[in-house]
């Protein structure tokens, strides 16, 4: 049986991956999670932290960004799904790259976003496979996807 690889790309101040990969377990489904460094502290300073100080904040956050670009594009790269999540509080720019790169590499793409964000984020969504509005959404679309069953709790049956 086929090993899944799903990126989790976005916002990094909830606990919505935690959401996911815990209803992805209690479904059994044979999925491995991969992400960027959600240590907010650490992805911003990795860059100086290795390769040395930056007097100009600039080049302090290229170097960071350079070396979080690594593990990014590899990630994305060796994916099979590429989820990203756009939150409520913050722009997430990264969060529209990520997607971006997810889509001009072929991934499947699945946002989770809020309706209020549906115009703004408009040309991402429209390259997404789906858009989900919360994080069990995008496991009940893994059990659909790899098991090509519905979940036993579907967010049709819990909108009623």
């Amino acid at each position: 049986m086929k090993t899944w690889t799903v990126y989790l790309a976005g916002e990094i101040h909830t606990a919505w991956r935690d959401d996911i990969e815990q209803a992805v377990a209690s479904a059994g489904l044979p999925v491995r999670f991969t992400a960027p460094v959600t240590d907010h502290a650490a992805s911003d300073d990795c860059g100086v932290a290795i390769l040395g100080s930056e007097p100009d904040k600039y080049w302090h956050d290229h170097k960071g960004a350079m070396l979080n670009g690594i593990r990014t594009r590899t990630m994305i790269g060796d994916a099979d799904i590429v989820v990203v999540r756009f939150g409520e509080k913050y722009r997430q720019w990264n969060a529209a790259f990520d997607a971006g790169v997810a889509s001009a590499l072929g991934k499947p793409l699945i946002v989770i976003q809020l309706p209020e964000h549906d115009h703004t984020l408009k040309e991402v969504n429209a390259a997404a496979l789906a858009v989900a509005r919360e994080p069990i959404q995008v496991a009940e679309i893994l059990t659909y996807v790899i098991n090509g069953t519905l979940p036993a709790r579907t967010s049709a049956q819990a909108a009623e």
